[in-house]
Protein backbone atom coordinates (compact mmCIF):
# COMPACT_ATOMS: atom_id res chain seq x y z
CA UNK A 1 0.00 0.00 0.00
CA UNK A 2 1.17 3.24 -1.16
CA UNK A 3 0.44 6.11 1.14
CA UNK A 4 0.31 9.73 -0.55
CA UNK A 5 -0.55 13.05 0.34
CA UNK A 6 1.47 16.02 -0.92
CA UNK A 7 2.50 16.87 -4.34
CA UNK A 8 6.50 16.06 -3.90
CA UNK A 9 4.74 11.96 -2.99
CA UNK A 10 3.59 11.50 -6.19
CA UNK A 11 7.00 12.14 -8.25
CA UNK A 12 8.40 9.66 -5.46
CA UNK A 13 6.15 6.92 -5.58
CA UNK A 14 5.09 6.83 -9.58
CA UNK A 15 8.64 5.13 -10.06
CA UNK A 16 7.68 2.32 -7.29
CA UNK A 17 4.01 1.83 -8.97
CA UNK A 18 5.44 1.20 -12.37
CA UNK A 19 8.83 -1.33 -11.09
CA UNK A 20 6.49 -3.14 -9.07
CA UNK A 21 4.03 -3.58 -11.89
CA UNK A 22 6.96 -4.83 -14.07
CA UNK A 23 7.67 -7.68 -11.30
CA UNK A 24 4.24 -9.00 -11.59
CA UNK A 25 3.96 -10.97 -8.24
CA UNK A 26 2.20 -7.56 -6.30
CA UNK A 27 -0.63 -6.59 -5.62
CA UNK A 28 -1.15 -2.48 -5.29
CA UNK A 29 -3.48 -0.13 -3.14
CA UNK A 30 -2.73 3.35 -3.78
CA UNK A 31 -3.93 5.93 -0.66
CA UNK A 32 -4.17 9.62 -1.49
CA UNK A 33 -4.54 11.38 1.81
CA UNK A 34 -6.16 14.75 0.61
CA UNK A 35 -3.25 16.75 1.57
CA UNK A 36 -2.67 18.83 -1.71
CA UNK A 37 -6.34 19.10 -2.49
CA UNK A 38 -5.98 21.57 -5.23
CA UNK A 39 -6.13 20.13 -9.25
CA UNK A 40 -3.48 22.04 -9.92
CA UNK A 41 -1.33 20.33 -6.80
CA UNK A 42 -2.68 16.65 -7.23
CA UNK A 43 -5.08 15.65 -10.30
CA UNK A 44 -2.51 16.81 -12.90
CA UNK A 45 0.00 14.80 -11.27
CA UNK A 46 -1.32 11.49 -11.47
CA UNK A 47 -2.27 12.15 -15.21
CA UNK A 48 1.20 13.29 -15.85
CA UNK A 49 3.10 10.54 -14.06
CA UNK A 50 1.20 7.67 -15.56
CA UNK A 51 -0.32 7.05 -11.84
CA UNK A 52 -3.89 5.08 -11.25
CA UNK A 53 -6.27 6.98 -10.08
CA UNK A 54 -6.08 6.35 -5.98
CA UNK A 55 -8.13 3.07 -4.56
CA UNK A 56 -8.71 5.68 -1.82
CA UNK A 57 -8.81 8.99 -1.21
CA UNK A 58 -9.24 10.28 2.28
CA UNK A 59 -9.77 13.66 1.50
CA UNK A 60 -8.18 15.46 4.87
CA UNK A 61 -8.04 18.87 3.09
CA UNK A 62 -5.54 21.44 4.92
CA UNK A 63 -5.55 22.34 8.52
CA UNK A 64 -3.00 22.95 11.52
CA UNK A 65 -0.44 20.37 11.63
CA UNK A 66 -1.79 18.45 14.81
CA UNK A 67 -5.29 18.31 13.26
CA UNK A 68 -4.07 17.53 9.75
CA UNK A 69 -1.82 14.45 11.07
CA UNK A 70 -4.61 13.14 13.28
CA UNK A 71 -6.96 13.14 10.79
CA UNK A 72 -4.91 11.16 8.51
CA UNK A 73 -4.55 8.78 11.44
CA UNK A 74 -7.97 8.71 12.14
CA UNK A 75 -9.46 8.03 8.34
CA UNK A 76 -6.41 5.76 7.64
CA UNK A 77 -6.59 3.43 10.17
CA UNK A 78 -9.97 1.39 8.69
CA UNK A 79 -8.24 1.29 5.47
CA UNK A 80 -5.28 -0.53 6.84
CA UNK A 81 -7.24 -2.63 8.93
CA UNK A 82 -9.45 -3.97 6.10
CA UNK A 83 -6.40 -4.70 3.22
CA UNK A 84 -3.61 -5.48 6.24
CA UNK A 85 -0.96 -4.85 3.33
CA UNK A 86 2.30 -6.59 3.63
CA UNK A 87 4.34 -3.19 3.46
CA UNK A 88 2.98 0.39 3.88
CA UNK A 89 5.27 2.48 1.78
CA UNK A 90 5.53 6.02 3.02
CA UNK A 91 7.67 8.81 1.16
CA UNK A 92 9.05 12.00 1.97
CA UNK A 93 7.98 14.03 5.09
CA UNK A 94 4.84 15.87 5.37
CA UNK A 95 2.43 15.10 7.85
CA UNK A 96 0.82 12.62 5.68
CA UNK A 97 3.94 10.36 5.95
CA UNK A 98 4.41 10.50 9.25
CA UNK A 99 0.58 10.07 10.59
CA UNK A 100 0.47 6.61 8.12
CA UNK A 101 3.68 5.36 9.17
CA UNK A 102 2.67 5.74 13.06
CA UNK A 103 -1.08 4.13 12.44
CA UNK A 104 0.85 1.49 10.56
CA UNK A 105 3.60 0.91 13.37
CA UNK A 106 0.75 0.68 15.72
CA UNK A 107 -1.26 -2.17 14.15
CA UNK A 108 1.96 -4.08 13.37
CA UNK A 109 2.25 -3.62 9.57
CA UNK A 110 5.64 -3.13 7.98
CA UNK A 111 6.28 0.17 7.37
CA UNK A 112 9.35 1.25 4.42
CA UNK A 113 10.35 4.81 4.37
CA UNK A 114 11.36 6.38 0.91
CA UNK A 115 13.69 8.94 1.18
CA UNK A 116 14.72 8.19 4.80
CA UNK A 117 17.75 9.54 6.22
CA UNK A 118 18.20 12.81 4.95
CA UNK A 119 18.43 15.65 7.96
CA UNK A 120 18.03 19.45 7.86
CA UNK A 121 19.32 19.17 11.49
CA UNK A 122 16.68 22.29 12.23
CA UNK A 123 13.85 21.17 14.66
CA UNK A 124 12.64 24.38 13.94
CA UNK A 125 10.84 22.92 9.98
CA UNK A 126 8.34 20.75 10.62
CA UNK A 127 9.29 18.53 8.03
CA UNK A 128 12.43 17.56 10.05
CA UNK A 129 10.22 16.44 13.15
CA UNK A 130 8.46 14.06 10.75
CA UNK A 131 11.59 12.62 9.26
CA UNK A 132 12.68 11.62 11.90
CA UNK A 133 10.18 10.18 13.93
CA UNK A 134 8.82 8.61 10.94
CA UNK A 135 12.75 7.06 10.57
CA UNK A 136 12.98 5.66 13.82
CA UNK A 137 9.56 3.67 13.44
CA UNK A 138 10.16 2.48 10.19
CA UNK A 139 11.54 -1.32 9.34
CA UNK A 140 12.79 -0.56 6.15
CA UNK A 141 14.88 2.59 5.51
CA UNK A 142 15.27 2.66 1.80
CA UNK A 143 17.97 6.16 1.34
CA UNK A 144 18.41 8.25 -1.25
CA UNK A 145 22.18 9.61 -0.80
CA UNK A 146 25.54 8.13 1.17
CA UNK A 147 24.76 11.31 3.83
CA UNK A 148 21.66 10.13 4.55
CA UNK A 149 23.17 6.14 5.76
CA UNK A 150 25.64 7.92 7.90
CA UNK A 151 23.13 10.31 9.40
CA UNK A 152 20.81 6.92 10.36
CA UNK A 153 24.00 5.24 11.95
CA UNK A 154 24.68 8.51 14.14
CA UNK A 155 21.36 7.91 15.58
CA UNK A 156 21.51 4.19 16.70
CA UNK A 157 19.19 2.85 13.77
CA UNK A 158 20.60 -0.95 12.89
CA UNK A 159 22.49 -0.97 9.64
CA UNK A 160 20.34 -4.29 8.49
CA UNK A 161 17.52 -1.75 8.65
CA UNK A 162 18.81 0.62 6.14
CA UNK A 163 19.22 0.34 1.84
CA UNK A 164 20.79 2.76 0.07
CA UNK A 165 18.85 2.74 -3.18
CA UNK A 166 19.50 5.91 -4.92
CA UNK A 167 17.25 8.62 -5.42
CA UNK A 168 13.29 7.79 -6.88
CA UNK A 169 12.57 11.03 -7.95
CA UNK A 170 15.37 11.13 -10.40
CA UNK A 171 13.94 8.32 -12.12
CA UNK A 172 10.65 10.21 -13.25
CA UNK A 173 12.22 13.43 -14.15
CA UNK A 174 14.70 10.48 -16.10
CA UNK A 175 11.36 8.95 -17.58
CA UNK A 176 9.56 12.17 -18.08
CA UNK A 177 12.47 14.70 -19.48
CA UNK A 178 11.80 14.10 -23.22
CA UNK A 179 7.80 14.63 -22.67
CA UNK A 180 8.90 18.07 -21.03
CA UNK A 181 10.93 19.09 -23.77
CA UNK A 182 7.96 17.91 -26.34
CA UNK A 183 6.28 20.99 -24.54
CA UNK A 184 8.92 23.39 -24.64
CA UNK A 185 8.18 25.07 -28.02
CA UNK A 186 4.35 25.80 -27.12
CA UNK A 187 5.88 26.68 -23.12
CA UNK A 188 8.49 29.01 -24.55
CA UNK A 189 5.86 31.26 -26.73
CA UNK A 190 4.32 32.54 -23.82
CA UNK A 191 8.12 33.91 -21.99
CA UNK A 192 10.30 36.66 -22.89
CA UNK A 193 12.92 35.84 -25.15
CA UNK A 194 16.21 34.50 -24.12
CA UNK A 195 17.75 33.53 -20.52
CA UNK A 196 15.72 33.97 -17.58
CA UNK A 197 15.36 33.56 -13.48
CA UNK A 198 12.69 30.56 -12.66
CA UNK A 199 11.61 31.35 -8.74
CA UNK A 200 9.51 28.97 -6.77
CA UNK A 201 8.53 30.20 -3.30
CA UNK A 202 6.29 28.48 -0.58
CA UNK A 203 8.17 27.66 2.86
CA UNK A 204 6.08 29.14 6.35
CA UNK A 205 9.52 30.50 7.15
CA UNK A 206 10.02 33.07 3.67
CA UNK A 207 6.29 33.51 2.78
CA UNK A 208 4.70 34.01 5.92
CA UNK A 209 6.47 36.44 7.45
CA UNK A 210 4.95 39.56 5.87
CA UNK A 211 8.92 41.68 6.12
CA UNK A 212 10.45 38.31 4.79
CA UNK A 213 8.26 38.02 1.49
CA UNK A 214 9.10 41.31 1.04
CA UNK A 215 12.56 41.35 0.88
CA UNK A 216 12.03 38.19 -2.38
CA UNK A 217 9.65 40.78 -3.69
CA UNK A 218 11.82 43.52 -3.37
CA UNK A 219 14.90 40.98 -4.78
CA UNK A 220 12.72 40.14 -7.67
CA UNK A 221 11.99 43.33 -8.89
CA UNK A 222 15.65 44.45 -9.24
CA UNK A 223 16.57 41.03 -10.63
CA UNK A 224 14.09 41.58 -13.04
CA UNK A 225 16.06 44.63 -14.82
CA UNK A 226 18.75 42.20 -15.39
CA UNK A 227 16.77 38.95 -16.21
CA UNK A 228 13.49 38.35 -17.18
CA UNK A 229 11.89 36.24 -13.86
CA UNK A 230 9.27 33.46 -13.96
CA UNK A 231 7.34 33.05 -10.93
CA UNK A 232 4.50 30.22 -10.39
CA UNK A 233 3.27 31.45 -7.55
CA UNK A 234 2.16 28.62 -4.85
CA UNK A 235 -1.22 28.73 -3.64
CA UNK A 236 0.16 29.81 0.18
CA UNK A 237 2.36 32.37 -1.44
CA UNK A 238 -0.71 33.98 -3.57
CA UNK A 239 -2.25 34.17 -0.68
CA UNK A 240 -0.09 36.47 1.35
CA UNK A 241 0.16 38.29 -2.17
CA UNK A 242 -3.44 39.83 -1.86
CA UNK A 243 -4.08 43.34 -1.52
CA UNK A 244 -0.43 44.06 -2.65
CA UNK A 245 0.15 45.85 -5.91
CA UNK A 246 3.23 43.53 -7.06
CA UNK A 247 4.52 43.57 -9.57
CA UNK A 248 5.01 47.02 -10.45
CA UNK A 249 3.50 48.32 -13.65
CA UNK A 250 6.67 48.86 -15.34
CA UNK A 251 8.27 45.59 -14.45
CA UNK A 252 5.32 43.58 -15.80
CA UNK A 253 6.40 42.49 -18.95
CA UNK A 254 10.00 41.18 -17.12
CA UNK A 255 8.38 39.61 -13.90
CA UNK A 256 5.61 37.00 -14.91
CA UNK A 257 3.75 35.63 -12.34
CA UNK A 258 2.28 32.57 -13.48
CA UNK A 259 -0.22 29.59 -12.21
CA UNK A 260 0.79 26.55 -10.37
CA UNK A 261 2.46 24.16 -12.92
CA UNK A 262 2.30 20.73 -13.76
CA UNK A 263 4.60 18.16 -13.80
CA UNK A 264 6.04 18.51 -17.32
CA UNK A 265 5.83 22.21 -17.67
CA UNK A 266 7.56 22.77 -14.47
CA UNK A 267 10.21 20.60 -15.29
CA UNK A 268 10.71 22.26 -18.69
CA UNK A 269 10.94 25.32 -17.06
CA UNK A 270 13.41 24.11 -15.03
CA UNK A 271 15.78 22.25 -17.60
CA UNK A 272 16.01 25.80 -19.75
CA UNK A 273 16.63 28.08 -16.64
CA UNK A 274 19.61 30.29 -16.87
CA UNK A 275 18.94 30.04 -12.53
CA UNK A 276 16.26 28.69 -10.30
CA UNK A 277 15.73 30.71 -7.08
CA UNK A 278 13.79 28.06 -4.83
CA UNK A 279 13.05 26.96 -1.16
CA UNK A 280 12.08 23.59 -2.23
CA UNK A 281 13.66 20.36 -1.21
CA UNK A 282 13.04 18.27 -4.77
CA UNK A 283 14.14 21.16 -6.76
CA UNK A 284 17.75 21.01 -5.18
CA UNK A 285 17.80 18.13 -6.42
CA UNK A 286 16.24 18.18 -9.63
CA UNK A 287 18.69 21.27 -10.74
CA UNK A 288 21.53 19.02 -9.67
CA UNK A 289 21.15 16.49 -12.21
CA UNK A 290 19.88 18.73 -15.36
CA UNK A 291 23.13 20.92 -14.50
CA UNK A 292 21.05 24.40 -13.61
CA UNK A 293 22.56 26.78 -11.22
CA UNK A 294 20.37 26.59 -7.74
CA UNK A 295 19.97 28.88 -5.12
CA UNK A 296 18.37 27.61 -2.38
CA UNK A 297 16.77 30.43 0.28
CA UNK A 298 17.24 28.60 3.33
CA UNK A 299 19.47 28.52 6.46
CA UNK A 300 20.08 24.66 5.78
CA UNK A 301 19.27 22.15 3.59
CA UNK A 302 18.49 18.21 4.28
CA UNK A 303 19.63 17.35 0.80
CA UNK A 304 23.49 18.47 1.32
CA UNK A 305 24.30 15.93 -1.85
CA UNK A 306 23.24 18.83 -3.78
CA UNK A 307 25.61 21.52 -2.44
CA UNK A 308 28.74 19.02 -2.66
CA UNK A 309 28.02 16.68 -5.67
CA UNK A 310 25.55 19.45 -7.88
CA UNK A 311 24.93 23.12 -8.92
CA UNK A 312 22.92 24.04 -5.52
CA UNK A 313 24.02 26.77 -2.60
CA UNK A 314 22.57 28.21 0.37
CA UNK A 315 21.71 31.45 0.32
CA UNK A 316 20.22 34.28 2.48
CA UNK A 317 16.65 35.25 2.85
CA UNK A 318 17.59 39.36 2.76
CA UNK A 319 16.94 41.40 -0.35
CA UNK A 320 20.56 42.69 -0.84
CA UNK A 321 22.10 38.82 0.01
CA UNK A 322 19.61 37.16 -3.26
CA UNK A 323 20.60 40.00 -5.85
CA UNK A 324 24.21 39.87 -4.65
CA UNK A 325 23.94 36.14 -4.86
CA UNK A 326 22.03 35.40 -8.34
CA UNK A 327 24.56 38.17 -9.75
CA UNK A 328 27.04 35.94 -8.58
CA UNK A 329 26.02 32.74 -9.65
CA UNK A 330 25.49 34.49 -12.92
CA UNK A 331 28.79 35.27 -13.68
CA UNK A 332 30.23 31.84 -13.09
CA UNK A 333 29.73 28.76 -15.13
CA UNK A 334 28.17 25.85 -13.23
CA UNK A 335 30.26 22.26 -12.25
CA UNK A 336 27.53 20.37 -12.38
CA UNK A 337 28.00 16.18 -11.26
CA UNK A 338 25.72 14.10 -10.26
CA UNK A 339 25.63 11.78 -6.77
CA UNK A 340 25.83 8.25 -6.98
CA UNK A 341 22.90 6.50 -8.01
CA UNK A 342 20.99 9.31 -8.87
CA UNK A 343 20.66 7.25 -12.00
CA UNK A 344 17.22 6.30 -13.01
CA UNK A 345 16.51 2.71 -11.26
CA UNK A 346 16.41 3.44 -7.92
CA UNK A 347 12.30 2.50 -8.09
CA UNK A 348 13.83 -0.88 -9.88
CA UNK A 349 16.15 -1.58 -6.56
CA UNK A 350 13.49 -0.71 -3.97
CA UNK A 351 10.96 -3.65 -6.34
CA UNK A 352 14.28 -6.16 -6.07
CA UNK A 353 13.87 -5.39 -1.92
CA UNK A 354 10.49 -6.25 -1.98
CA UNK A 355 10.01 -8.77 -4.17
CA UNK A 356 8.47 -12.10 -2.47
CA UNK A 357 10.92 -13.94 -3.86
CA UNK A 358 13.59 -11.41 -2.91
CA UNK A 359 12.79 -11.22 0.71
CA UNK A 360 15.59 -12.66 2.42
CA UNK A 361 17.65 -9.48 1.10
CA UNK A 362 14.78 -6.86 2.83
CA UNK A 363 15.20 -6.36 6.66
CA UNK A 364 13.50 -8.65 9.12
CA UNK A 365 9.88 -7.15 10.00
CA UNK A 366 7.64 -7.64 12.74
CA UNK A 367 4.63 -10.45 12.76
CA UNK A 368 1.84 -7.84 11.95
CA UNK A 369 -0.54 -8.58 14.99
CA UNK A 370 -4.00 -10.04 14.69
CA UNK A 371 -6.00 -7.11 13.75
CA UNK A 372 -8.86 -7.79 15.43
CA UNK A 373 -7.34 -6.85 18.12
CA UNK A 374 -5.47 -3.81 17.40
Amino acid sequence: MHVVGARPNFVKIAPIMHALAQHGKFQQRLVHTGQHYDARLSEVFFQELGMPVPDINLEVGSGSHACQTAEVMRRIEPVLLEFAPDWVLVPGDVNSTLAAALTACKLGLPVAHVEAGLRSFDRTMPEEINRVLTDHMADLLLTPSRDADANLAAEGIAPERVCFVGNVMIDTLVRLLPSAEARWPRISELLPRGEYVLVTLHRPGNVDDPQRLQEFLHAMEVIATDLPVIFPVHPRTRAHLRGRTWPPSALVSRLCLLEPQSYLDFLALQAHAALVLTDSGGVQEETTFLGVRCLTARPNTERPVTLTHGTNRLVPSDALGLIAAVRGAMSETPRPGRPELWDGHAAERIADLLAPSRQDRAPAVKSPRHLESA
